[in-house]
């Protein structure tokens, strides 16, 4: 069994080097490998191992971008300092994970799981694990039809997207309207978290449209926008703190 290691802390790849040839002298670690960058080299260039053990984060970026690039068809081992809640992604997609320090009792039973794998299996799973976990570029301009018009929108003009007869609007800095064919949960997931929020069900906010936040009963936050919005907007009491730490990133 052919082994690549993914580690940019010399002695973590050490210790995993040897506690591999430990447990199972007939596996060759054929190359250990830094970064991101030479990563996505050395699996561009060479054929794919029986194994990889992946850190996740890396000098100079996290491991996933490798695998969005090159997506290797083998099993893959995640070594991760990440806690339990996040690991929670890798188990849905059963692909396995070690988590540091790692232990030689996990780590053989990892090559247990691994022997029993059937690599044909390895490609979707992975396509699955790296469509969830890959950080995503936010979508920057929007293609809105008004009449007979194609409107291009960028994103950073946008104050706020809301319901409305359950047509989805989206109000513009300067105050223009525009009917946009995306749900809300879709434009959700193609912003800027850093810049948009999804205040309740029918609301998400840009940033520079937040004009005042006012306490509201219960724990609740009442937020007035620019330019005005034609109902109340209402931040629900358990998503009030989120609120608060997006406003604080």
């Amino acid at each position: 069994m052919k082994v690549v290691i993914i580690e940019d802390e010399a002695p973590a790849a050490r210790r995993l080097v040897g506690l591999i040839q430990e447990i199972d002298p007939s596996m060759q670690v054929v190359s250990v490998i830094e970064s991101v960058e030479e990563g996505i080299e050395y699996l561009s260039k060479n054929p794919a191992p029986d194994v990889i053990f992946s850190d996740i984060q890396l000098a100079d970026g996290i491991s996933f971008i490798i695998f969005e690039k090159i997506l290797p068809l083998c099993p893959i081992v995640f070594i991760t300092a990440f806690d339990q809640y996040a690991i929670k992604a890798f188990e849905v997609n059963s692909i396995d994970y070690l988590l540091k320090p790692i232990s030689k009792e996990q780590l053989e039973r990892s090559i247990g799981k691994l022997k029993r794998f059937n690599s044909t299996e390895a490609k979707p799973q992975m396509q699955n694990l790296i469509a969830d976990l890959v950080p995503k570029k936010p979508k920057q301009r929007f293609l809105i039809s008004k009449g007979d018009s194609l409107i291009p929108v960028h994103a950073v003009d946008i104050a706020y997207i809301y319901t409305e007869d359950k047509a989805v609007m989206i109000k513009t800095l300067t105050g223009s309207s525009y009917f946009i064919s995306y749900s809300l949960d879709e434009l959700e997931q193609q912003l800027d978290e850093e810049v948009f929020f999804r205040l309740n069900r029918q609301v998400i906010a840009n940033l520079a449209a937040i004009n005042k936040i006012s306490n509201y009963f219960n724990g609740k936050l009442k937020i007035d926008l620019k330019p005005a919005y034609s109902g109340e907007v209402i931040v629900s009491r358990s998503k009030a703190p989120l609120f608060k730490s997006w406003l604080e990133r």
